[in-house]
């Protein structure tokens, strides 16, 4: 009886499967014979991943009875291309040579010769919100991208979580039969997420990217990188002098390639290439540099006739197009003193460097998309900057970007001029003044950070794609945004936008494709981009039909919003431009045309409403202190054991503006210890405790622009306690009581051990606001940048930590003094 049940279950599934084979699904169509290895499909795509598709054999009790039956294997629709997707950052309209700069860019040239140069390309005005834009299709608000993470807040539109109902290219691509790989800046995954206990769902891997070698935030040192590769942090800088993360990441994706040709040469490949350049820090090798050695001495303003006058030599603005005026806020080059020139000339000669060096990586990665035979089956999109040029450096620039974000401004122009020779090297985390911020965005008026203008927010374009575009080296002058992307590649490819992802519905794809500009004959053709907002912390614009009517910034973005805010929705002034016969917003037409602007206001509350922008905010960077998910809210004591390396920023214990007491309990070995027990940032700014020669050290780094120490031998009992700890066990305390309440204040130190004062000091000011970007907080070892020269890295503690607790106070800041602190703090992490 039992066998007589197997056989009859048998021929039920046998049944099936072959009912299965016999009528395939809709647009499933299997390529090859059904249920051998070598078979594929290429699904219709409404619902990724596929459901399984059921087996299609024979099954008997015995295997020589039976018929396999493989699945076949998923691939995109025949003809489906590679797809080399790059954008660099914070690189406004002015910046490249192929759009009229004067920093040659052949890589860009490249793409652009051999296939089309866009005019009329926008983002979303900063870097985060374009990056989750671009990779999904939608708007950045709809992708919960409204500002930077760091600054998310509690609203769909603004909490940095992009959504399982928002799948972003790499997934689709990746269920359609693509291999899929993120190399770069990533800055889309929330701040309280970047720990090993995750999750990791808005990791690279979790959007449906299969590989990822890069960093996670919004910067990070090129020398000494913050570096991940798929989940785990990694130090490919150890022991190689010279390395540069820019040209790590051309290496890797060379390599990836390579590896990918190797083991499925038929397989296409979607590469998603976001090299750190031009963003702060900015270092790019000497040799570079020293490329544009006197390059910058027109100073910025003749910088600025000069790009203007190439765009319109090489037609990528209009003839007509009229350069917008200079700023009075910003000062004009003959009113600087001759060292101000100087150092401003450096500066720009590192930034140039910097942008000439990344795109002759980007060049070498075009290259072996070449020499693998593969450049005619490719589409290459190149986005020049995911926003315009970047005013965080301030007026004057700055030698470590540290300290603008923690609002000091100008640092002293001697500590400054230290640095000129070593700009731009691991000796510095520099940044430029304004003044070239501005003209790398000729010729439209303002910068990164500002939604309204589109010098933040007009990107250089080019698309390459051979055989399909054949009007190679034209230019296409239509609108377009960086939501459009998704859509031409999902056109180009032949993949529709699924219906479902993992079971959860899709919000619909918000952007159009571009893919009708490809043919000449469309070359004049009016863009299908009608409509588009733009919104970043409550400045504002809409673009319809070629106007464009947008608010005027109430304060320039290099002041680090010190200015009192105006009222987010009746507080500000508007202007209108007819973008169509006027390129670069020079004429405001708003109070001869009164109607139209009220027109398009109203549209732009009406594409606000549908696309998650409201409410809208202006408070900027006081929601730093926004309450948000976090595996540490509210804890005040912090107890670890043993070593304990790579701890992000966000999940470390915060001693700014308060009292605080670190305690090590520690084991010293026969022979004695040394290494680093407890850090927190580096060379730019932090603070360690360690045994120095076996002398206990505490080190606080003001920002590199001075240095506190506490150490044996200075102390009340220096005849004892000077010398190197004996073996056994020792607790050693560092207690600092800060001198509030108020941002950046003094206060006093005692360094002791087993009870007995080692070293008193007191000291005049703290960091205000952030002590590091992304150098990590490391128990029993150093793994970046040190806090002093005083040691070697990793400088790895020889005796063991039993126990090391930080017990924090309230912070002493006032909720008006947080308010204000934080406002001066601008982007730090875009």
């Amino acid at each position: 009886m039992k066998h007589k049940l197997l056989h009859y279950g048998l021929s039920l599934l046998t049944a099936g499967a072959a009912m299965l084979v016999a009528m395939p699904a809709p647009a499933q169509q299997i390529n090859g014979t059904p249920g051998d290895p070598s078979a594929t499909v290429t699904i219709d795509g409404k619902q990724i991943p596929p459901p399984p598709m059921k087996f299609g054999g024979v099954i008997k009790e015995s295997a020589t009875d039976s018929k396999p039956y493989w699945p076949p294997r998923v691939v995109p629709p025949k003809g489906a291309p590679n797809i080399l997707l790059i954008m660099t950052d914070d690189q406004g309209y002015g910046v490249s040579g192929t759009f009229g700069g004067v920093i040659p860019t052949p890589a860009l040239d490249r793409v652009a010769k051999a296939g089309l140069r866009y005019t009329q390309f926008h983002s979303t005005a900063l870097c985060s919100p374009t990056r989750a834009a671009l990779i999904t299709g939608r708007n950045h608000h709809s992708v919960g991208s409204g500002v930077i993470g760091e600054l998310s807040t509690g609203y769909p539109g603004y909490d940095s979580i992009i959504g399982l109902e928002n799948a972003s290219i790499g997934s689709i691509l990746k269920d359609n039969g693509y291999s899929t790989s993120w190399f770069g800046k990533n800055h889309n995954t929330p701040t309280y997420q970047y720990s090993v206990a995750g999750p990791y769902d808005q990791w690279p891997s979790g959007m449906g990217f299969e590989y990822f070698y890069g960093f996670m935030g919004g910067e990070t040192d090129q020398w000494t990188p913050y570096l991940f590769r798929d989940h785990t942090q990694i130090f490919p800088f150890v022991g190689k002098p010279g390395y540069n993360l820019t040209t790590d990441l051309a290496d890797e994706a060379i390599k990836h390639m390579r590896d990918l040709n190797a083991s499925a040469p038929d397989k296409p490949f979607f590469l998603y290439y976001v090299p750190g350049g031009t963003h702060s820090p900015h270092q790019p090798k000497p040799e570079w540099v020293a490329k544009f050695k006197g390059k910058f001495d027109m100073g910025y303003e003749k910088l600025r006739d000069e790009i203007f006058a190439n765009q319109k030599r090489l037609g990528v603005i209009p003839a007509d197009a009229q350069l917008t005026p200079w700023p009075a806020e910003i000062p004009k080059w003959d009113s600087l003193s001759l060292l101000e020139k100087k150092l401003f000339e450096r500066q720009a000669e590192v930034f140039a460097g910097y942008a000439a060096y990344t795109d002759n990586e980007i060049g070498r990665v075009i290259q072996e998309v070449e020499n693998m035979g593969k450049l005619d089956d490719t589409l290459i999109i190149y986005i020049c900057g995911d926003n315009g040029t970047s005013p965080e450096g301030t007026l004057y620039g700055a030698f470590n970007q540290l300290t603008a974000y923690n609002g000091i401004l100008k640092a002293p122009e001697a500590l400054q001029m230290l640095h000129y020779e070593n700009w731009g090297t691991d000796k510095t985390y520099p940044h430029m003044a304004v003044g070239w911020s501005w003209a790398f965005d000729t010729p439209f008026k303002w910068t990164k950070q500002v939604a309204s203008h589109f010098g933040g927010t007009r990107q250089g374009l080019a698309i390459s794609w051979p055989g399909h575009i054949k009007d190679a080296g034209a230019i296409r002058s239509q609108f377009h945004h960086v939501i459009d992307i998704v859509p031409t590649i999902l056109e180009v490819t032949g993949i529709q936008a699924p219906v479902t992802v993992n079971g959860i519905k899709q919000r619909p794809i918000e952007g159009v494709s571009m893919a009708y500009t490809f043919d000449q004959a469309n070359a004049n053709a009016p863009t299908k981009h009608d409509t588009q907002y733009f919104e970043m912390a409550g400045n504002r614009g809409i673009y319809h039909d070629g106007w464009m009517a947008n608010t005027t910034p109430f304060a320039p973005p290099w002041d680090l919003a010190t200015g009192k805010l105006p009222d987010v929705v009746n507080g500000y002034k508007w202007e209108l431009y007819h973008i169509t016969e006027d390129y670069s917003q020079y004429n405001d037409l708003a109070a001869k045309n009164p109607d139209k602007l009220k027109e398009l206001q109203a549209l732009f509350l009406t594409e606000a409403a549908k696309y998650n922008v409201l409410p809208l905010d202006n408070t900027a960077f006081v929601r730093l202190q926004t309450p948000r998910p976090s595996a540490i809210a509210g804890k005040t004591v912090f107890t670890y054991t043993g070593e304990n390396a790579g701890i992000p920023l966000g999940n470390a214990p915060d001693i700014l503006d308060k009292d605080y007491t670190i305690t090590a309990e520690i084991t010293v070995p026969k022979g004695g210890a040394e290494g680093m027990i407890v850090t927190l940032g580096g060379r730019f700014g932090g603070y360690g405790l360690y045994l120095l020669k076996g002398k206990p050290v505490f080190t606080y780094n003001f920002l590199d622009m001075e240095r506190f120490r506490w150490e044996g031998g200075l102390g009340l009992a220096r005849d004892v306690l000077g010398k190197a700890l004996a073996t056994g066990k020792h607790t050693l305390v560092f207690d600092f009581k800060y001198d509030g309440p108020g941002p950046a204040k003094g206060g006093t130190g005692v360094l002791s051990v087993d009870g007995k004062e080692l070293a008193k000091k007191t000291i005049k000011h703290t960091i205000p606001l952030m002590m590091t970007i992304d150098e990590t907080f490391d128990i029993g070892v150093d793994t970046r940048t040190g806090v002093d020269d005083s040691y070697t890295l990793p400088f790895r503690f020889t005796g063991t930590i039993d126990k090391l607790t930080f017990k924090l106070g309230p912070s002493q800041l006032s909720a008006a003094e947080q308010k204000a602190a934080e406002e001066r703090l601008a982007l730090a992490t875009d």
